[in-house]
């Protein structure tokens, strides 16, 4: 297994959900964390739980549509952490609704999110894991993004669109020792899930973001010589 101590990761809509889950798991493995959002107050009280598990940590304030944005932050980010070597891109958005009724402004604002977000993070960093030839790159998508349903035509769009762009980089920069994972989960208790009103968070019978999280550690500890190219995380309750 990797030792991923003293590593340094960004994780991107790091402030709630599966994304401070996921912050969390990083640094009680000894990972120095930065994490992004577009909520300072959340933000900042995530970055002081951090910091109390002994790395360091900083935050960023960005949208992760906003190119220009993206790019200064994130180098200012890398910066104040003093590398990069993990990337989580999970932030994103979800709404649902029949394919004539969604506001198809929203449709749009789902897509330039969740995939052009993806990208614009991505493409701040990837030169950098390139220069050392070494890093992991991990993209969130979902199962609707395997699979679309009545109601899910733009969430499950910009899914699809993830998955595919992920494979895409994953054959393109394994030669430079880059993992490019992505997963699918299933319905998982997050802040949005919840607030969505798609799940009431049972921890008996939901997936809880520190699943999750699990799951990414697990993959960030596989030998160098191992990708795991895709992943899918379901509840053992139907």
């Amino acid at each position: 297994m990797e030792n991923i101590q003293n590593k340094i990761a960004i994780v991107t809509g790091g402030g709630r959900g599966l994304g401070k889950a996921t912050a969390i798991a990083l640094a009680k493995e000894g990972v120095h964390v930065g994490i992004t959002g577009r909520n300072e107050k959340t933000l900042q009280e995530t970055v002081i739980e951090l910091k109390k598990l002994g790395v360091n940590a900083a935050y960023a304030v960005f949208d992760v549509t906003d190119k220009s944005k993206v790019k200064a932050e994130i180098e200012q980010l890398i910066k104040t952490l003093g590398g990069i070597d993990i990337l989580v891109n999970n932030a994103g958005i979800a709404e649902f609704g029949k394919f004539t009724e969604m506001n198809a402004d929203r449709w749009e604002e789902i897509l330039l999110t969740n995939v052009m977000g993806i990208y614009n993070v991505t493409r701040e960093i990837l030169p950098l894991l390139i220069e050392k030839n070494e890093g992991d790159i991990i993209n969130v998508a979902s199962t609707a993004g395997l699979n679309g349903n009545p109601g899910t035509s733009a969430y499950s769009a910009s899914k699809f669109a993830v998955i595919g762009m992920s494979e895409s980089l994953m054959k393109e920069v394994r030669k430079n020792n880059i993992r490019v994972c992505t997963l699918t989960p299933s319905t998982i208790a997050s802040d949005m899930s919840i607030e969505l009103g798609i799940t009431d968070g049972n921890p008996d019978s939901v997936l809880q973001p520190e699943d999750f999280a699990e799951l990414i550690i697990a993959n960030l500890k596989l030998p160098r010589r191992a990708l795991l190219k895709s992943a899918s995380l379901w509840s053992t309750n139907p």
